[in-house]
This record gives structure tokens, C-alpha cells and sequence, in this order.
């Protein structure tokens, strides 16, 4: 069946359900695995869509305070729209306007959303090379490195050698090896964050904040492992596995729309919607009145000083009958005259000399 469609495809018959008037190079938009990479690329890209425009609309009615935050998820949202709209540059058939279009935009795509998470993975360690509006910095920078590599490589392979957009899959592979690299990074660092997330104790009031880190760390790390598992499978697809089952020019460009619609949504589930659930939650917490503590902390107001006595009772008692008898106890009260003498005898000695006097020989 796959030899009756290729040769159906070299003699140029076009597929069900194209109209006669499309063009033979449209023709692949007609086919089943194009309509269904169409319909997930079209939803994922409006959610993209949606989701920035939501963005803007809340950061200008909440006034949001993390602007820098806000700006790096944008760049990473602007990103995984790309990709989501890139496929219909390989269901396309490969032409001279489609070329420049799959050679440059794939690897720039991929090396701001990967850059965009390490960026983030660092922001979250708490490094000062990605703090506050460093880390669209940094993302903007790790994307530019790419750009660079991306035209080179078009100049050199496209320009110099004369060649009207011919390479092989090989190559088109290792053009994404700085991509691999950012990649790699960012899953090193999200790895660590989860172990310092998990490792490290808290004893302040934060055990939601805690939470929270751990979360954002483990969605990290899935979002990437995730992502490391997808370019696996379309290298080892594009670079070996459709030729050694005799598919090798019908399946690459179905692997690669494939590809970059998979990762996106991995991209857009796994860090887009949570990114924007965890933003909007901090802003919130952020914008909670503070905790009065006054009453615990402020010392209590002296209290006017009090007059008693141990026993107030007997007191009262004893000045009502003072000088008279108290009949109960047999004890009678009376005053004390100044003229007896009132002192304790104290013990006294009969030797009126000194116990050693007749060993200094001071005796008369």
C-alpha cells in the first residue's frame, strides 16, 4: 500500500479530497495525517494566542508588580506559538520559499522556548545572572546565539555551494546540536532544583511557598524529560529509522510537523498554563494586606499599681480591735511600753583573757 502511494505521489496523482484547482504542492494538506496535524496545530496556536492576550489584558487591570516574569513568559509563549504554526511549512511540499523557512525558524523556535526554561530553572535557584529582567535578557541572548548558527549555516550551505535547498537529514539534524545543548542544560538544572527543592527544610512560614517551588520544579522536569523524549524518537526517525524501513522520503516531513506539534503541547501543558496559574497566585498573595501582629508584639499598657496586704482579713480584723481582747484566740493586744527592755541575751565567755596568751607569754 505505501509503494502503491508513493508511486501514485511521483506521478503526480492527487490525493482524496483535494480539489482540482489546488496546486500539486498543497496536496499533502489533503492527506488524514496532515488534517489531524492541522486541527492540533490551529488549537494549540489560538490557545498560545488567548493565553498572551490574557496575559496583557490582566497585567494592565491588576497592575502587575513581576513585570520582568511576565515579559519572560511572553517570550516563552511567543515561542510555542511558533511552533504550533510551523507545521504547515513541512505539510507543505519542500520549495525554494519553504526551505529558509523550516531551516531557520525550526532551530530559533526551539532555542527560545528551551533558553526561556533554563532562564527560568536559574531564576528559581535564586542566581543573580537571572534575576528580574536578566532572565529575558539571558533568554533573548541564548536565542540570538542560534540566529547566528542558523544564517551561517543557510549562507555556507545554501548560497555558497550553489544548491537550490538540498541538504540531507543528517544535516538538518546537526544544525539543532545547540539546541540539544540548551536542552540538555535546562534539564540539569531543573533535575537540581527538584532535589534542592525536595532536600532543603524550611522552619519559616512559607509551607505553601515550599509547595508551590516543589511544584513548579517537578513540572519543570517533566516539561523537559518529556521534550528529551520527543527529539529522540524524530532524530532517530529522521537520521535512521525511516530509511532502514524503506520510508524515508514520504515520513520525514510528517515526523517533523509531528514533532513540532507534540513539543508545543508538551511545552504549552507542561509550563505554559501552570506558569500562568502559579504567576497569577503569587500576584495575588503578594497583594494580601499584611498580618497585624500588634497585639502579640506590643508590650501591655501599665496597669495603675495595687496596695494589699497578705492577709487583708486579719488586718482589717485587728485594726477594728486593736487594744482590745480577742476573745477567740486568748491573746490580748496592748501597747508596748518603751521603758522594758525588750533585747535578746546574748551568750557570753568566763575566760576574760585570751586563749593563747600563755603560749606568747603575754600573761601577767
Amino acid at each position: 500500500m505505501d509503494l502503491l502511494v508513493r508511486v501514485q505521489r511521483s506521478n503526480g496523482s492527487r490525493p482524496a479530497g483535494c480539489g482540482s484547482a489546488l496546486d500539486q504542492a498543497y496536496w499533502p494538506l489533503c492527506d488524514t495525517w496532515g488534517i489531524v496535524v492541522q486541527a492540533m496545530a490551529a488549537l494549540g496556536f489560538v490557545s498560545c494566542v488567548v493565553l498572551m492576550l490574557a496575559l496583557l489584558l490582566w497585567s494592565a487591570c491588576a497592575s502587575c508588580r513581576r513585570s520582568s516574569a511576565l515579559a519572560a513568559l511572553l517570550l516563552f509563549l511567543l515561542a510555542t506559538a511558533g511552533m504550533f504554526a510551523l507545521p504547515y511549512s513541512f505539510i507543505i511540499s519542500l520549495s525554494p520559499q519553504t526551505c529558509p523557512v523550516r531551516v531557520f525558524v525550526f532551530s530559533v523556535l526551539f532555542s527560545m522556548a528551551f533558553g526561556a526554561l533554563l532562564a527560568r530553572s536559574l531564576a528559581l535557584l535564586g542566581a543573580a545572572l537571572a534575576r528580574g529582567w536578566r532572565e529575558v535578557c539571558m533568554t533573548v541572548v541564548l536565542t540570538l546565539v542560534q540566529v547566528i548558527i542558523a544564517v551561517e549555516w543557510l549562507l555556507v550551505v545554501l548560497v555558497q555551494d550553489k544548491r537550490t535547498c538540498q541538504f540531507s537529514q543528517p544535516e538538518f539534524a546537526m544544525l539543532q546540536i545547540y539546541v540539544m545543548v540548551l536542552l540538555a542544560a535546562a534539564l540539569m538544572l531543573a533535575l537540581h532544583l527538584l532535589r534542592r527543592a525536595c532536600v532543603t527544610y524550611s522552619y519559616s512560614y512559607s509551607g505553601q511557598t515550599d509547595r508551590q517551588d516543589k511544584l513548579q520544579a517537578g513540572l519543570l522536569v517533566l516539561t523537559l524529560l518529556l521534550s528529551v523524549c520527543v527529539w529522540i524518537v524524530w532524530i532517530t526517525l529522521l537520521t535512521y529509522g525511516n530509511r532502514a524501513m524503506g520510508r524515508s522520503p514520504i515520513w520525514d516531513d510528517p515526523v517533523i510537523s509531528i514533532t513540532l506539534t507534540a513539543n508545543g503541547w508538551v511545552l504549552l501543558l507542561g509550563h505554559g498554563f501552570t506558569q500562568v496559574h502559579f504567576m497569577c497566585k503569587s500576584e495575588a498573595r503578594m497583594k494580601d494586606p499584611p498580618l497585624d501582629f500588634t497585639g502579640w508584639t506590643r508590650p501591655a499598657a501599665p496597669e495603675d499599681p495595687k496596695t494589699g496586704t497578705d492577709n487583708s482579713g486579719f488586718q482589717m480584723d485587728t485594726d477594728g480591735r486593736r487594744g482590745q481582747d480577742v476573745a477567740s484566740s486568748g491573746i490580748f493586744m496592748s501597747e508596748i511600753s518603751a521603758e522594758r527592755d525588750y533585747s535578746i541575751p546574748r551568750p557570753t565567755t568566763t575566760n576574760i583573757n585570751g586563749p593563747y596568751d600563755d603560749y606568747y607569754g603575754s600573761r601577767a
